[in-house]
């Protein structure tokens, strides 16, 4: 089985900056794409950003130039900077990773628990 146990939510005021960590644990063999995903309330959840095994990147276009995601994978960790938070980022964040483990065939899609963000004065 695979835990993801994510961290670094909190409160902060507009402009201000944090940074969400999320760490993969368990029989791992490998971790493919790992990503962050967003819910506000009363809306769907969308795709933040992604990340590959060999560091490609991609974010959806409201956190472009504000938001970076990066991973460790000696560490099984992924990351996210968020800067210049605006309110309209507020929501929980979930973590994902695509994991491959040494007895099974084929890949799996783990999510984390989620860590609330909360952008206000």
């Amino acid at each position: 089985q695979v835990q993801l146990v994510e961290s670094g939510g909190g409160l902060v005021q507009p402009g201000g900056s944090l940074r969400l960590s999320c760490a993969a644990s368990g029989r791992i063999f490998s971790i493919n794409e790992m990503g962050w995903y967003r819910q506000a309330p009363g809306k769907q959840r969308e795709l933040v950003a992604r990340i590959t095994g060999d560091g490609s990147t991609k974010y959806v276009d409201s956190v472009k130039g504000r938001f970076t995601i990066s991973r460790d994978n000696a560490k099984n960790t992924v990351y996210l900077q968020m800067n210049s938070l605006k309110p309209e980022d507020t929501a929980v964040y979930s973590c994902n990773a695509d994991v491959r483990f040494y007895d099974l065939v084929g890949e799996y899609s783990y999510w984390g628990q989620g860590t609330q963000v909360t952008v206000s004065s």
